[in-house]
């Protein structure tokens, strides 16, 4: 059990670079990205994603390709480029905390 536990630990500090993400700063960073993908991370755009209560591991992931070009689009690479590590922790902590929620058709 203790493995388990270490093991998950070392996972969540690979994903989020050991940084302490604050969702608080992070909704200032969103700023940025109200645009495209709404500051209650609920796109605005046909082509942008929903980023509310997705992953912070996986936007920061998706962020550090765009900053690093590993992924491309004109418009994320002009929006990432000057972000911080930390800044870019704090962001996808933001829309991580957003609460999703769902109701299927009756």
């Amino acid at each position: 059990m203790k493995t388990a536990i270490s093991i998950a630990g070392a996972l969540a500090l690979l994903t989020t670079g050991a940084l302490a993400a604050d969702p608080a700063e992070g909704r200032k960073v969103a700023a940025r990205c109200q645009a495209c993908h709404g500051i209650d991370g609920i796109a605005k755009l046909p082509i942008a994603p929903n980023l509310a209560g997705e992953s912070a591991g996986y936007l920061s992931t998706q962020l550090k390709a765009f900053k690093d070009g590993k992924r491309e689009n004109p418009m994320m690479t002009v929006v990432v480029k000057e972000l911080t590590d930390q800044q870019i922790a704090d962001v996808a902590a933001w829309y991580e905390s957003i609460e999703v929620t769902v109701k299927l058709p009756e």
